[in-house]
């Protein structure tokens, strides 16, 4: 058996696979152990997983496509075998003001690392020297109590985020920690920590939970430098049960709050607290942070919240709706979703302005209503969305010529950005099929219509795919 063939496999899978689905799911596993298969001819690939969501996924998502290029590869049937790799304790090495106590940490480290991780443990004590007591702010939790999972709308964007996020609520400290939630703006990202936090301390109102964006650690960090109270610092965050902290890519340059959390999330896992976090990128992605900081990120769970499909979004505007004591109508959700697609905050800008309409002119919401009431975005937008900006747009995302959209030239790397910016000609302007044809070199209609159906399709299973469509409807709406 050819001892790089698992090797030989990632670097395929690599080229077939959305980077961001690669770098999350295959990337990090370790590598497989490949022997014969005593019972035929074909050969076992042996993976251990760091824990059972990940197992679960790539099981289902990705089993068949890895044992299908190891196969191939191979030139003989090879079988996936997946089990969950025995849990280790977090390291106990520290540099920086922390490494006066290693000996504590290696002991609290071992003592839970006994603890068997099917088990929910209870939640943990003060450590020694608190007292019992935590100051006055750490009892403060800082929850939006409105963000729950109950007014969370759920879909396809957010399924594998929230997933997680209630496995975090049921068991803190077992699984997914630390459990790093990345996207965009608007997207849901506070609202499913808020949502992990309120469940928490339903179940448990004895719980230390403290919800901060990452500014407010920069300022405590700078606060007590200035003050010299770094014991203050500790007992506020060391000693909590769950820490939920916002936006975690503010931390770039700033040393000291990276050497100040790192204290705070060693001290937290090795007490088996659980630590949520979200930023705009992955971790490897971050700039400016500290290596140990970011592999520490990644330990965990990584996953993504993606921009609403149009179903979610439609959801979304009738649930807001209903919250507000206000029946919206199908259409003119679809109506709204089909012409704000950017992110959540976005919908309910435009779901606010149609209502308050609807009670000042005290008529009906229909399409028409919703029409007037958002004809500023929408002249913004038809102002703002050309065919030309379109494809000079699409043309500098994929590094080709604007000349590529009318020209006859057709590799795949022409190609799929010209279908690419078709299809957001469609969406986003008024022009028909025959006028964005001709605005493409004198294409056919049924060439467009092919384009947008490609397109459309194939964003619906291709994570990295939506992804550029909407940095690319972000950037082109201004």
């Amino acid at each position: 058996m050819n001892p790089d063939l698992w090797q030989l496999g990632c670097e395929r899978l690599a080229t077939e696979l959305p980077e961001q689905q690669f770098n999350t799911w295959i990337r990090p596993l370790p590598a497989a152990d490949i022997v014969d298969d005593d019972g035929g001819d074909g050969a076992v690939a042996s993976v251990r997983v760091p824990n059972r969501f990940k197992l679960d996924w790539i099981r289902s998502q990705y089993a068949g496509r890895i044992e299908g290029v190891l196969s191939e590869l191979a030139g003989k049937p090879v079988r996936l075998e997946l089990s969950l790799a025995p849990r280790e304790p977090m390291p106990a090495t520290r540099t920086g003001p922390a490494a006066h106590q290693p000996v504590r940490a290696a002991a609290l480290l071992n003592t839970q690392a006994l603890a068997h991780a099917t088990s929910v443990q209870p939640l943990s004590a003060p450590p020694n020297g608190a007292g019992g007591h935590l100051p006055p702010a750490a009892h403060s939790h800082r929850l939006n109590t409105a963000l729950t999972f109950d007014t969370l709308v759920a879909g396809r964007a957010n399924q594998m985020a929230r997933t997680a996020a209630l496995h975090v609520a049921g068991a803190p400290g077992v699984m997914y920690n630390p459990l790093f939630i990345y996207g965009g703006v608007g997207l849901g990202k506070t609202h499913l920590i808020h949502a992990v936090g309120n469940a928490l301390l339903k179940d448990r109102s004895d719980a230390r939970v403290l919800y901060l964006h990452a500014e407010q650690f920069i300022s405590d960090v700078v606060k007590n430098y200035q003050r010299k109270t770094f014991d203050e610092l500790k007992a506020k965050y060391h000693s909590l049960d769950l820490l939920l902290i916002d936006d975690v890519q503010f931390f770039a340059g700033k040393d000291r709050t990276q050497e100040e959390f790192f204290n705070a999330f060693e001290a937290l896992l090795a007490k088996r607290a659980h630590i949520i976090m979200t930023s705009d990128t992955y971790p490897k992605g971050l700039v400016d942070i500290d290596e140990r900081l970011t592999s520490r990120f990644d330990a965990g769970l990584t996953v993504a919240i993606e921009p609403p499909e149009l179903e979610m979004r439609v959801a979304i505007l009738i649930r807001k709706a209903q919250a507000e004591g206000t029946e919206m109508p199908e259409d003119v959700a679809f109506f709204i979703a089909k012409n704000v697609r950017a992110n959540v905050r976005e919908l309910e800008g435009a779901l606010r302005k149609v209502l308050a309409y609807s009670r000042f002119s005290h008529k009906d919401i229909n399409i028409g209503l919703a029409r007037e009431a958002l004809k500023d975005l929408l002249s913004i937008q038809n102002r703002q969305v050309g065919v030309e900006n379109i494809q000079k747009t699409v043309a500098d995302f994929y590094k080709i010529k604007v000349a590529d959209m009318y020209s006859k030239k057709r590799p795949a790397s022409i190609a799929k950005p010209r279908q690419i910016a078709m299809y957001l000609a469609k969406e986003l302007t008024q022009k028909s099929l025959p006028e964005i044809g001709e605005l493409f070199g004198g294409r056919d209609h049924t060439t467009v219509l092919h384009a947008v159906r490609k397109i459309g399709g194939d964003r619906t299973k291709d994570t990295e795919l939506n992804q550029q469509l909407h940095v690319l409807e972000q950037t082109l709406k201004g």
